[in-house]
C-alpha cells in the first residue's frame, strides 16, 4: 500500500480522536497535560493538515476547518441525545460512561456524526474514511451522507447498513443486521450508474426495526410509530402506526 495512503488513514484516526477529546474531555481527553484551548488548537491544526491532503485551495481548507469547529457545540448536543437513547433504551446499560466506552453503537454513531459534518462541507474522501474506520471497528456501516435525527440507538449493531440517501427521524431504534439500502441502481445509456439520486428509504419518528429486517428503495417510507419485525423484507411504504410482522413481494403487509 502507498505510504501516503497509510499516512492519510493515520491522520483521519488522529482527527477522530482529537474531535472526541474536545467533545468529551472527561471521557476521551488528555487533559492531565493539555489545556482545553491547547487541545483545540492542536486539533484545528490537525484538521487543516488533513484537509490539505484532499483540497488544494488553502483558503478553502481554512474556511472549512473553521466551519467544522463552529459546529462542535451542535455536534455535542446531538451526540448527547444518542448517548441518552442508548442508556434509556438498553436495560443492560449500567451507566452513561459504559455506553460511551463499551457500546459499538456509540463508537459508530459518534464517528458518523463527526463525518457527517465534513460531508455537509463537501469534503471529499475524508468523511467516508471516517465511517469506514467505524465500520471496521464495530461492524456498523453508516454512510456519512445519511440524515439521522436525534436520540438514535443501534442495539448490538453488527451487520447494520445505512445507505447514503437514507433519512431517519427522531427516537429511532435499530437492532443488529438491519439494512436500509437501495432497491436497484439506475444506469445511464452508457451503462454507468446514475449518481446523486434518492436510493434509500425514509424512516419516520419513533420507529423500531428489529434484527435482520431489510428495507429498500428511495421511494419507501416507513411512517411514524411503526414497528418492523425481524427478517421482514420491505420494498414499499408502510403507513404510520403499523406493526409489520411479514411483508411479501405482492405488497401484502401482515400487521399485528
Amino acid at each position: 500500500m502507498n505510504k501516503g495512503y497509510i499516512n492519510l488513514k493515520e491522520q483521519v484516526i488522529e482527527l477522530i480522536n482529537y474531535t472526541r477529546s474536545i467533545l468529551y474531555p472527561d471521557i476521551f481527553g488528555e487533559m492531565e497535560y493539555k489545556s482545553a484551548e491547547a487541545l483545540k488548537a492542536d486539533a484545528f491544526i490537525a484538521t487543516k493538515t488533513l484537509l490539505k491532503e484532499v483540497i488544494e485551495d488553502e483558503a478553502v481548507c481554512e474556511r472549512t476547518a473553521k466551519n467544522v469547529f463552529d459546529k462542535i457545540p451542535e455536534l455535542r448536543e446531538i451526540i448527547d441525545t444518542d448517548i441518552q437513547a442508548a442508556y434509556e433504551g438498553d436495560p443492560a446499560a449500567q451507566s452513561v460512561r459504559e455506553v460511551m466506552l463499551a457500546y459499538p453503537a456509540f463508537e459508530a454513531i459518534s464517528i458518523f456524526r463527526i463525518a457527517h459534518v465534513f460531508y455537509k462541507e463537501k469534503v471529499p474522501i475524508i468523511p467516508r474514511m471516517m465511517t469506514e474506520y467505524a465500520h471496521k471497528n464495530t461492524g456498523i456501516d453508516i454512510h456519512p451522507g445519511a440524515t439521522v435525527g436525534p436520540y438514535f440507538f443501534i442495539d448490538h449493531g453488527t451487520g447494520v447498513v445505512i445507505g447514503e440517501t437514507t433519512t431517519i427521524g427522531e427516537r429511532v431504534k435499530l437492532y443488529q443486521g438491519v439494512t436500509l439500502g437501495a432497491k436497484s441502481f439506475a444506469a445511464n445509456p452508457d451503462g454507468t450508474l446514475v449518481k446523486g439520486i434518492k436510493r434509500h428509504p425514509d424512516i419516520g419518528n419513533n420507529v423500531v426495526i428489529y434484527a435482520g429486517a431489510t428495507i429498500l428503495g428511495g421511494s419507501t417510507v416507513i411512517g411514524d410509530n411503526c414497528v418492523i419485525g425481524g427478517n421482514v423484507w420491505l420494498t414499499h411504504s408502510v403507513d404510520a402506526g403499523n406493526t409489520v410482522l411479514a411483508a411479501h413481494e405482492r405488497n401484502e403487509i401482515f400487521t399485528k
